[in-house]
């Protein structure tokens, strides 16, 4: 499914490969495979290892399943539904010190990031499509989750392996393919920014 996509320079192919489909295949997913996903995104990179990340997940046959699809936006929750996993990511944007009381965190998001694509990029590796959608509903999904008050909720993780696209309503059956990225020019600069 990658063809539309070319690198421009020697990478991995997991890289193109990996796209955010939204037609799944409702079927259930093996627990050790989420697990093997989260496990991949443990071992991100984080500011003096503080390891901000937190992943709370649901699968489909869980007798709640329905609950937590219903704090995606309705867009999100109308594809969505179908996915064989739910991952609500948050981070922590406290640090503990030893000896004093927690400090703000500059940059919980930007590692939490990185954890996110370790995920997915794992996820693809395994067979699974999995798609980060920002169309939550944040409070109500903060308290269905149960989140304590020093977490930021990034995101929502679809997940599950890819279905046929005519499953799909007809506006987005054509968008139902992996999307291209800016060239390489246009996204990093030898030295400065450009003078346009």
């Amino acid at each position: 499914m990658n063809m539309l996509r070319k690198a421009t320079h020697p990478i991995d192919p997991v890289f193109t490969k990996r796209w955010s489909a939204r037609a799944f295949d409702p079927s259930p997913m093996p627990n050790e495979d989420l697990l093997t996903m989260i496990e991949a995104a443990r071992w991100a990179p984080s500011a003096y290892n503080i390891q901000p990340w937190r992943f709370v997940y649901i699968q489909r046959e869980d007798q709640r399943w329905s609950d937590y699809v219903n704090v995606l936006n309705p867009f999100n929750a109308s594809w969505g539904k179908d996915a064989s996993a739910l991952i609500f990511v948050a981070s922590d944007t406290l640090v503990d010190q030893e000896a004093d009381d927690p400090v703000s965190s500059g940059y919980h998001s930007f590692d939490t990031g990185a954890a996110w694509a370790q995920l997915g990029l794992q996820a693809t590796m395994l067979g699974y499509s999995a798609h980060a959608v920002a169309g939550v509903l944040f409070d109500e999904a903060k308290a269905l989750i149960k989140m304590p008050d020093r977490f930021k909720l990034e995101i929502a993780i679809v997940v599950g392996k890819r279905a046929h696209p005519k499953k799909l309503p007809q506006d987005l059956q054509q968008r139902e393919h992996p999307s291209n990225r800016m060239a390489l020019g246009d996204i990093s600069f030898n030295g400065h920014f450009p003078n346009d």
